[in-house]
């Protein structure tokens, strides 16, 4: 029947209308910003760097692969890499990103730098309240902007968190019992080697 639609729609706004003089729950109106509904597991905004640790120079996960930059739909994403190494959070030399920038002006939140980053090194976050007075360079965010700690992340979509932390602690062992290992080889091949003979000396005589 046409106007079926609008029939129910037009119904449920009654019953959430008239219910919400009688049932705490069919209250639908929050008093922003005073009052926030908790967001939900799944909502995203803009991306954002992780790091680990208490430095986010040191404990950034990014190691300027620029997978995300060249994935980007809308080409919003711009990546200048370092020249030399320095360690990361776990103690290992990894290239660092000296520049990382983001227009937010332009970007789709569509997600696919987080799908395709092997590092667990960008996510989405879900902060909403970006408004600024420059729409052109204020909501260029740099590096130090982009970078929020794994404990954010851990706040905002704690079951992903959980999974990656999991994952990422379960390869970190992994590594580092093979390079035990490694090492344990090598102090046990030095130590069954036969020391080395001493070269003969020439004994002097007299006639």
């Amino acid at each position: 029947m046409l106007g079926t639609g609008i029939l129910k729609g037009l119904a449920e706004t009654a019953r959430n209308f008239f219910g919400s003089f009688v049932y705490k729950e069919r209250l639908t109106t929050v008093q922003y910003p005073e009052q926030r509904l908790p967001r939900m597991e799944s909502s995203r905004n803009f991306p954002f760097l992780i790091f680990d640790g208490e430095d986010w120079q040191k404990g950034l996960r990014c190691v300027s692969c620029f997978i995300c930059e060249k994935e980007c739909p809308p080409k919003c994403i711009h990546i200048t890499k370092s020249t030399e190494k320095k360690p990361d959070a776990t103690g290992k030399l990894q290239f660092y990103p000296e520049a990382f920038d983001i227009d937010v002006s332009v970007c789709m939140s569509c997600q696919i730098c987080v799908e395709v980053c092997p590092f667990d090194a960008i996510k989405m976050d879900n902060n909403f309240e970006l408004a600024v007075h420059d729409r052109f360079g204020e909501l260029v965010l740099k590096r130090d902007q982009l970078a929020k700690s794994n404990e954010y992340f851990n706040s905002i979509h704690p079951i992903e968190a959980e999974e990656v932390d999991t994952r990422l602690a379960a390869e970190r062992a992994a590594a580092k019992a093979k390079a035990d290992a490694a090492a344990a080889a090598a102090a046990a091949k030095a130590a069954a080697a036969p020391a080395a003979t001493p070269a003969p000396t020439a004994e002097g005589g007299g006639a």
